[in-house]
């Protein structure tokens, strides 16, 4: 399959699979493949890591979801890779990056972590914390939402 024809599925794919019986056969039909070409080169494209994943995107507000606080923690250069993966690992954070500090910044870890309420973020933090033994952190809650899309081709 060539290089064109992956960005084509994945073109077609990034704004949702069908909600049919037969979505695959769907796609392939709109891509003049075979439903068998669609899934198996769906498993390729996993697999060698150009596409991540599949998966719902759930509207998080619409579900109840309300509170989402990035978190930005400091922690210290040799423990970021041991940090980063405790907090990773806590199906409520979305979202674990290191960034660069500056001067006026000294915070280098950031997640986003997802509750039904403050509390329940809160006490995501609390784990953390606990897991971690970091306690140099800022909340930051969401306020308004402007725009959220996924990285689009």
């Amino acid at each position: 399959m060539t290089e064109d024809l992956d960005i084509k599925l994945i073109k077609r794919i990034q704004d949702g699979i069908p909600l049919t019986k037969t979505p695959y056969k769907d796609i392939a039909d709109g891509l003049g493949m075979s439903e068998e070409e669609v899934i198996d080169r769906l498993k390729t494209l996993l697999e060698n890591g150009k596409i991540r994943r599949l998966a719902a995107s759930i509207a998080h507000r619409k579900i109840g979801i309300n509170s989402n606080a990035m978190t930005v923690w400091k922690v210290p250069g040799e423990r970021v890779d041991e940090c980063g993966k405790i907090m990773a690992s806590f199906e409520e954070v979305t979202h674990c990056y290191e960034r660069p500090t500056f001067p006026g910044w000294k915070y280098n870890v950031f997640t986003m972590i997802h509750g039904y309420t403050d509390e329940e973020c809160e006490n995501v933090i609390e784990s953390i914390k606990q897991k971690t033994g970091l306690d140099d952190y800022v909340m930051l809650y969401s306020e308004r939402e402007f725009k959220k899309v996924g990285v689009r081709i």
